[in-house]
């Protein structure tokens, strides 16, 4: 009798503070990342503590606002717990949450990985779009961690899903059930906004494809929907600092909702689980913004979160990582992005 194959999958995620205390240390680990900022060693981390330093008392202030704590931590083990059930067939499987810049990170997870002592590991980012910041980051670090340990088990990433099916589809009902909710309050059809995180456009002009990954992902959610182009838009919040970030933002698209009178249909297409961003950014201070710029009604739709189809497309990820020769793939197969864009031809760069 064959012997069932011990597979570790190991979800990438950022990660947040999970207390009041732990907020500035998540901030220096976070400004201390070269993908983040990309001064040299020993520079970058006297800068990462002296931005760290300066920012905490304001993010402490927003993570009050949610119990002194980021929930991103266990709303991934559920989505971990509900992948490892969705992958009871494919042998002895295991789910990991491994996060980037508060614990667990990789050193204390792939310890547990080599101590599961499995016959593959498939790095599963909860990023659907590729980005040099995410998950070529989360890869890297994951990469050095397992090398300094001596874990040597063939290991396969998926690199990024921005039009898989099952997300495809959980992103849509929930959009469908925002815009119906939007319609019982308004006359008028509502302007639906597929809000993601910013990036600095230099980044993106290194070659980093996110935003067209996200255009990629609101493109094929709108046309679930049967939306037209000009019901839909996508935008970018959680811009700081100088530098200039991609656009259109968030907070000037909702000012603009407001001047035509127009309600907004929010939904957060780049983030599958709710965190600050989402639960203060989105649901305080831009509805904030949305009644104070008379926009007629604000939804904000749901993250995916633990929804049965984005659980059934993260397990048919794995299903086709494990059945691939490839050491990394996309959704479909070897790359999504475009001619000049880094993506899985080189994760690490």
């Amino acid at each position: 009798m064959a012997v069932a194959k011990r597979i570790a999958v190991v979800l990438f995620n950022l990660g947040g503070p999970d207390s009041a205390a732990a907020v500035e240390p998540f901030l220096v680990n976070l400004f201390n990342d070269p993908a983040i900022i990309g001064l040299p060693w020993p520079l970058r981390p006297l800068v990462a503590r002296l931005i760290a330093h300066r920012r905490a008392a304001t993010a402490r202030g927003i993570y009050a606002k949610i119990g002194d704590r980021s929930p991103i931590l266990p709303n991934t083990e559920a989505q971990a717990a509900a992948l490892g059930e969705q992958l009871r067939g494919l042998g002895e499987v295991r789910v990991y949450s491994c996060m980037r810049y508060w614990h667990p990170m990789s050193d204390e997870v792939a310890a547990a990985v080599k101590s599961f002592g499995p016959d593959e590991i498939v790095l599963l980012p909860l990023y659907p779009q590729f980005s040099s910041t995410t998950t070529a980051s989360s890869y890297r670090s994951w990469m050095t961690t397992a090398a300094a340990i001596g874990l040597t088990t063939p290991t396969k990433l998926v690199c990024c899903y921005p039009t898989e099916p099952g997300f495809i589809a959980a992103a849509a009902a929930l959009l469908r059930t925002g815009i119906a909710e939007c319609r019982a309050r308004t006359d008028r059809p509502p302007r639906i906004l597929f809000s993601a995180h910013g990036l600095p456009k230099k980044i993106v002009g290194r070659g980093d494809p996110y935003p067209s990954q996200v255009e990629q992902s609101a493109r094929a959610i709108a046309a679930a929907l049967g939306l037209a182009a000009a019901e839909w838009s996508v935008c970018y919040q959680s811009r700081v600092g100088p530098l200039e970030w991609l656009g259109p933002y968030a907070d000037e698209e909702i000012r603009r909702a407001g001047r035509d009178g127009v309600a907004v249909v929010l939904f957060p297409i780049a983030f599958v689980s709710e965190h600050s961003e989402t639960l203060v950014e989105l649901d305080i201070d831009y509805r904030h913004l949305a009644e104070r710029s008379g926009v007629p009604s604000y939804v904000r739709v749901p993250t995916v979160g633990t929804t049965p189809a984005f659980i059934a497309g993260l397990a048919e990820l794995v299903r086709k990582a494990v059945a691939s020769p490839a050491p990394v793939r996309s959704q479909a197969g070897p790359r999504l992005c475009a001619a000049g864009e880094r993506c899985c031809v080189n994760p690490a760069a």
